[in-house]
C-alpha cells in the first residue's frame, strides 16, 4: 500500500496546575484560539476547543506520525509558555485524559465541548472527568484522579 489513511480523532482533557481558576474572559478566548493553532502547527485539525476556569477540552484530528502522548506534551508545553507570557502565573497539571472518538460521534462531542460553561454550573470538573472515564471503561482510583 503506497499511502497511509487514518482518521485519528481524540477528545483530550487537561487541567490547570492545582486546578486553579486561571482561564476566563478574554484570556480564555485567546487561549482556545492559541491551542487550535498549536494543533494545526502539529499537522492536525482542531475540531473544537473550550473549557472552564480550571480545565480545557479539545477535539482534534491528529496526524498519523504523532502519538497522542507526544501531541498532548507539545500542546501543553507550547501553550503554557504562551499563557505565562500573556497572563503570568500559568501552568498545566501534569496528567491528561484522552479518548478516541468515532467519526459518527464528532458532532456530539463538539456540542459537549461547546457547552462546557453550561455544564459546569451543575457539575464539577471531578464529577465530569469521572463520568467520562466510566463511559470509556477506564479504571481509576478517585483519590488519585486529579493529583
Amino acid at each position: 500500500m503506497a499511502h497511509s489513511y487514518t482518521n485519528l480523532l481524540y477528545h483530550v482533557v487537561f487541567a490547570t496546575l492545582e486546578r486553579r481558576p486561571l482561564i476566563s474572559g478574554e484570556f480564555a478566548s485567546r487561549l482556545y484560539e492559541y491551542l487550535g493553532g498549536i494543533v494545526r502547527g502539529l499537522g492536525g485539525i482542531s475540531l473544537g476547543v473550550n473549557g472552564a476556569e480550571d480545565h480545557v477540552h479539545m477535539l482534534a484530528k491528529l496526524h498519523q506520525d504523532l502519538a497522542v502522548s507526544e501531541f498532548v506534551e507539545k500542546v501543553k508545553s507550547n501553550s503554557s509558555g504562551w499563557a505565562e507570557n500573556v497572563a503570568g502565573g500559568f501552568a498545566w497539571q501534569r496528567g491528561y485524559s484522552a479518548f478516541t472518538v468515532s467519526e459518527s460521534q464528532v458532532e456530539k462531542v463538539r456540542r459537549y465541548i461547546a457547552n462546557q460553561q453550561i455544564r459546569h454550573k451543575r457539575v464539577t470538573f471531578e464529577e465530569e472527568l469521572q463520568s467520562l472515564l466510566r463511559a470509556h471503561h477506564i479504571d481509576f482510583k478517585p483519590e488519585y484522579l486529579l493529583r
